[in-house]
């Protein structure tokens, strides 16, 4: 019992005590925060201006996610049909986008990858973008 009074004496003595000084620490902190905010305006709005420019972005991805013409994969992943059992594929692999061309077979009515395939990443597939104009001409003077 007398631990019980110097324990609740102690919070009395300590809590009113730090409680007092911290709520009149945050009194005088807002008020130098408001001071604070009506001399530099600047500094509200910009996260407000950064609150403006997700939403902005949030209808960017949505639009984007609208564009794809392929269909969705059994994983969630794009698909668009290169020839009759060949796909490019769009992906996320551990957190990351990988973009696929695979051969695909049916077993028991269900579409599954072949053994062989490959997977680009994206900065390999900017690379392969970028090149596709030298690799059409390659081709036509093969042909």
């Amino acid at each position: 019992m007398p631990k019980s009074k110097e324990f609740i004496s102690s919070e009395e003595d300590s809590g009113s005590g730090s409680d007092e000084p911290k709520p009149k620490k945050k009194k005088v902190e807002k008020p130098k925060e408001t001071s604070d905010a009506s001399g530099s305006e600047s500094d509200e709005p910009k996260p407000k201006k950064k609150t403006n420019e997700k939403p902005k972005e949030k209808p960017e991805k949505q639009t984007s996610k609208a564009k794809p013409k392929g269909d969705k994969g059994p994983n969630g992943e794009y698909m668009f049909q290169i020839a009759n059992m060949r796909f490019a594929t769009v992906s996320e692999f551990r957190g990351k986008v990988m973009v696929g061309i695979r051969e695909f077979y049916n077993a028991d009515g269900e579409m599954r990858p072949g053994k062989k395939g490959i997977s680009l990443p994206m900065d390999q597939w900017k690379r392969l973008k970028d090149q596709i104009e030298d690799i059409d001409a390659a081709v036509k003077q093969m042909s």
